[in-house]
């Protein structure tokens, strides 16, 4: 267990091996499941702001499920995500381009200049998820078996997940927080040597 500020790690963020590998998995995260992306509650504002320069970039079926439900819902362990599209699993901010992967249509308006908000931030950091516990953040690394590649990946390219994740911590939590965090890694590893 790490312990930066008001932030529980678990080891598993600075001890496995992770980077995305789009070609194998085409971004399945983006349709599996049974819940969207978790929003934090000032992304709520953020996503309703930016929805008007968003729907562009979204797919027909995707502007359905918004406009049917909101550009947020709350779901059934009561915390806010984005909504679904059907009983499919895909988010509705969730787009296939021409070679059958899922890209974020948030994201992809914010390539375009079109708003500052790049996506859910529990997007942005997967695969670590946080859950808020009174005072305390709770970040674990999420195991999941659509991301067996880039694990696989990860463990090639010898990429710790934190190390995959630095702009997204940084974007969460700051560079100070972030800096901490590195010292702690690396004090570890010169330790095991």
């Amino acid at each position: 267990m790490i312990v930066i500020g008001d932030t529980i790690l678990s080891d598993d963020i600075i001890e496995k091996d992770f980077v995305c590998d789009l070609n194998k998995c085409k971004g399945a995260c983006c349709e599996q499941g049974d819940l969207g992306a978790p929003l934090e509650d000032n992304e709520k504002a953020e996503l309703e702001g930016a929805l008007e320069v968003v729907k562009p970039y979204l797919s027909p079926e995707g502007l359905k499920a918004i406009e049917e439900q909101g550009a947020f819902i709350r779901d059934y362990e009561g915390d806010f995500s984005t909504p679904l599209i059907g009983d499919s699993g895909a988010c509705a901010y969730a787009i296939k381009d021409e070679n059958q992967m899922w890209k974020c249509g948030i994201e992809l308006a914010w390539k375009a200049g079109k708003t500052d908000f790049r996506k859910p931030v529990s997007c942005h950091l997967y695969p670590a998820r946080i859950k808020e516990y009174g005072a305390y953040y709770a970040i674990n690394y999420d195991r999941w078996d659509i991301c067996s590649a880039a694990c696989t990946l990860g463990e090639k390219l010898k990429v710790p997940v934190y190390k995959f994740l630095k702009e997204a911590l940084i974007r969460r939590f700051g560079q100070g927080w972030y800096n901490e965090l590195e010292r702690y890694a690396e004090d570890k590893n010169n330790a095991a040597i």
